[in-house]
């Protein structure tokens, strides 16, 4: 079948997550994405969060399945000839490099329009291409920091924490794709590329914008508040047997009379349907909780949400990677998906999140540096034996 991106090519200089996020699901929507590797070392993303450095990191795999390799050294004349016929070939070039490499390499803009006149290049920035903080470094922390993510979590009386989630860069990446896809269908009617910037702070700042509006109302900053929403009934709950993740979110709005009603039911405290405390539950906030605390501790977390959530009433086991793993509905749902490395053997991996029912997602493993150098060469660009062997030796 047919994917929805297939016939668009992705030429991908990013490393670690911003960038190779972004890309990646480019690749599952059905783009045909060539990542472009320095020789001996390429993704520096092949090397984190491990200790086996004789084979690529989980980190790497998560992030670069449906991508072929190619290991190329922009420095050598003969590699950079490959790469500005790869450009050639290419609707958008992606890059999310430290402010300048991309300038020092030789391949601004200009340059690339003077290759390919309908290239798009996509770039991937902590803090912009302009402005005052452009020169700046960030990684997903940083970016978490400066868009507003930290400053609203954490709990009342403590420091600002770092979200769990890598929205820094992974959000960054999603915007991305966006940008990307615009200036295709953009494209379409003008025959022209553009450039399609996205800064990681400005990625969190979108992420972040129902806490500010808070600001833009009032005048007033969010303040930090844990788990809790503030409403009577919403918040994290403690199950049985009591570890470290055993625990429910539930969500049952004060405004909501009706879910309210229905969760008092369930959790068989019917005589408190229309108790005094819950014409004002904002003052009774600790009484109502404990109500329902007092019910959650004595089911495991699976078992609360199935009955809540048969119930209508908004909740969930708070998961973790075990629970995540094992989890039937994102088995069938294929969010959870073996697939075969020939370093890794056949390990599960996380799928797309966006389900086309006519373009379906095969996720393919990671490719090994360089692995489909040979093949890109010589299909791609036609390049006969001998030009293929001087590149890949």
């Amino acid at each position: 079948m047919e994917k929805a991106l297939q016939g668009i090519r992705i030429l991908d200089l990013t490393q670690y997550e911003a960038g190779t996020s972004c890309t990646q699901l480019l690749g599952w929507l059905g783009a045909d994405v060539i990542k472009v590797e320095q020789p001996g070392r390429g993704d520096p993303g092949r090397s984190v969060a491990t200790t086996n450095f004789d084979r690529d990191s989980s980190y790497f795999l998560y992030f670069n399945s449906n991508k072929r390799s190619i290991a190329l050294d922009l420095k050598n004349d003969l590699h950079r000839k490959a790469f500005e016929d790869l450009v050639k070939e290419s609707d958008v070039v992606a890059e999310n490099y430290a402010a300048g490499v991309l300038e020092k390499l030789g391949y601004d803009y200009p340059e690339l329009v003077n290759l390919n006149p309908a290239v798009i290049l996509a770039r991937i920035k902590g803090f912009g291409t302009y402005g005052p903080y452009s020169q700046y470094k960030s990684f997903d922390p940083v970016a978490q920091a400066a868009g507003g993510a930290m400053a609203v979590t954490g709990e009342p009386d403590g420091p600002p924490l770092k979200p769990g989630p890598n929205i820094g860069d992974s959000g960054t990446g999603l915007h991305a794709v966006i940008g990307i896809l615009a200036a295709i269908i953009q494209r379409q009617s003008t025959g022209k590329g553009q450039i399609v910037e996205v800064s990681m702070q400005d990625a969190v700042l979108s992420l972040t914008r129902t806490a500010l509006s808070n600001y833009a109302e009032s005048g007033s900053v969010q303040k930090r508040r844990g788990s809790q929403t503030g409403r009577a009934g919403s918040g994290i709950f403690p199950c049985e047997p009591g570890g470290a993740n055993d625990y429910v979110y539930i969500t049952a709005l004060s405004a909501r009379r009706n879910i309210w009603d229905g969760l008092m039911r369930v959790i068989g405290r019917d005589d408190l349907i229309g108790a005094p405390m819950f014409e004002n539950p904002m003052e009774n906030v600790d009484s109502i909780n404990e109500v329902i605390a007092d019910w959650t501790t004595k089911r495991s977390k699976g078992e609360v949400m199935s009955v809540l959530g048969a119930a209508g009433i908004p909740c969930s086991a708070v998961m973790d990677a075990e629970d995540i793993f094992s989890d039937p509905h994102l088995i069938e749902r294929e969010m959870v998906s073996p697939v075969d490395h020939p370093d890794h053997g056949t390990f599960d991996t996380l799928g797309c999140p966006i389900k086309l029912s006519n373009s379906p997602v095969d996720i393919k493993s990671a490719p090994l540096l360089g692995q489909h150098g040979g093949e890109i060469l010589s299909d791609v660009l036609g390049y006969s034996s001998s030009q293929v062997d001087a590149i890949t030796g």
